[in-house]
């Protein structure tokens, strides 16, 4: 039977398969039309045969996602906070919570987009690109800069509508930005040849049309509701609850960022070749991230709304079912890439070395999807539950584990090691989260009741 029973509790809600699904699904298709954006963007202007211009459009691409990652909390904070207080069914509550994030996402982007000129002049100095390559990265990333407030707002939108379970939102809102991305690219990019400067604008105005969508139809949702007052949205109380969340987020994001530079940094070491091939590889592990965060996205609504409804069996059942699928679908994925990956790494390279180096490491990538499941899943869990100072210590702790394991098995196995170390990590992320599950959850609902 796919549901919980209600009891007696008037806030109860059954957790079924369609439920997890109805969130996980869209969300991963809508994860999976941003690689879908890159492909077209590179292909824009690839076709204008500039080397230059491809590769400051890659550069400019690399500089504005690393800066923007980091602001990734916008999303989960909001998801969470949103979650409890629809479980509770406190509709003034959960208009404060957007607002909050909303109006956080707009000073946050109003800043970067001040500090621009700062943030590209480091990053051309990192990056370290001359002439026409340095032209092209200032051009698109000048350009795409001015969606900043509307690229930060989106995140709040869509931690917004996730914290209702409204997945097939998120998707539509993702198809949209999208899309809009895609034609705009092929019409301005190549129909006027403006080449990187025509992506770029395309770019910025999908991220704008898909705040305004976001927007519209939140607002839409809270029409008939009184508005919270200045006082219970600049809430001290509230205020420092969001600070919190948002600062282990960011940390937590910044340790993971950390892990996997590191990685590359190391694979750098044993040269071109094996860093070919482990990037090669790591398209494997970010497929699999696809629906694990899909997954995530699920465990985060319905732990954030079973600890609003104060309702235990909702949280259990939830928990049950999303580790199902999790480890159902990392299991298969495992099996497709160790029997296709062959074959995939055969069309994602045409170099016979970095072919043969792939297939060589190719089965620590394929068990990635495996090892990182309950990572992927506890993530959710905690973001849901406003854990969030328990999941940045757990990440700190699994960091410092990588780091060991970097340092024991990569001087004895190579490459070898460093797969072994990258999958060890996964695997101490999610069992330290886990081994610390139950007793928060006890305290959380005992707490509440």
């Amino acid at each position: 039977m796919d549901q919980v029973a209600t009891g007696k509790n008037a806030l109860a809600f059954e957790v079924t398969h369609r439920l997890v699904l109805s969130i996980a699904l869209p969300m991963t298709l809508a994860f999976m039309t941003t690689p879908l954006l890159g492909l077209v963007d590179t292909a824009v202007v690839g076709r204008m045969g500039e080397a230059e211009a491809l590769a400051g459009l890659a550069i400019g691409a690399v500089l504005f996602d690393l800066i923007f990652a980091s602001f990734n909390f916008l999303r989960s904070s909001t998801t969470g906070l949103t979650a409890q207080a629809f479980g509770r069914r406190d509709a003034h509550e959960q208009q404060a919570v957007f607002w909050r994030a909303f109006l956080s996402a707009l000073a946050c982007g109003g800043m970067m987009l001040l500090l621009s000129p700062i943030l590209l002049w480091l990053g051309l100095k990192l990056m370290g690109p001359q002439g026409g390559v340095a032209e092209a990265t200032r051009t698109y990333f000048s350009i795409r800069m001015l969606a900043g407030p509307a690229a930060l707002a989106n995140y709040a939108i869509l931690g917004f509508v996730l914290g209702r379970g409204q997945g097939h939102i998120g998707l539509m809102l993702q198809t949209l930005i999208n899309g809009i991305n895609i034609v705009l690219a092929i019409g301005l990019g190549l129909g006027l040849g403006w080449g990187v400067a025509g992506v770029a604008w395309g770019t910025m105005i999908g991220e704008t049309a898909g705040a305004l969508a976001g927007l519209a139809i939140v607002l839409k949702g809270f029409s008939g509701n009184p508005r919270p007052s200045r006082a219970e949205l600049f809430s001290r109380e509230k205020l420092a609850q969001l600070f919190a969340l948002n600062r282990d987020i960011l940390i937590r994001t910044f340790v993971l960022l950390a892990a996997f530079t590191l990685m590359t940094r190391i694979g750098g070491s044993f040269g071109a070749v094996t860093l070919a091939a482990n990037a090669v590889l790591m398209n494997f592990f970010l497929l699999s991230g696809y629906y694990l965060d899909g997954l995530a996205n699920a465990a985060e609504q319905i732990t954030g709304r079973s600890i609003g409804a104060t309702y235990r069996p909702a949280f259990d059942r939830g928990l049950k079912l999303t580790t199902l699928w999790s480890f159902g679908l990392a299991a298969l994925a495992t099996l497709f890439f160790l029997l296709a990956g062959p074959a995939l790494i055969r069309l994602l390279t045409t170099a016979e070395d970095v072919r043969a180096a792939a297939s060589t490491y190719l089965p620590w990538a394929a068990v990635t999807g495996l090892t990182g499941a309950l990572a992927f899943l506890m993530d959710g869990v905690f973001i849901g539950a406003t854990w969030s100072r328990a999941m940045r210590n757990r990440m700190l702790m699994s960091f410092a584990g990588y780091l060991a394991a970097l340092a024991l098995f990569v001087p004895a196995f190579g490459n070898h090691g460093l797969w072994l170390a990258m999958n060890a990590f996964l695997l101490f992320r999610g069992f330290f989260l886990a081994y610390d599950l139950k007793k928060r959850a006890d305290q959380t609902f005992l707490a509440a009741q």
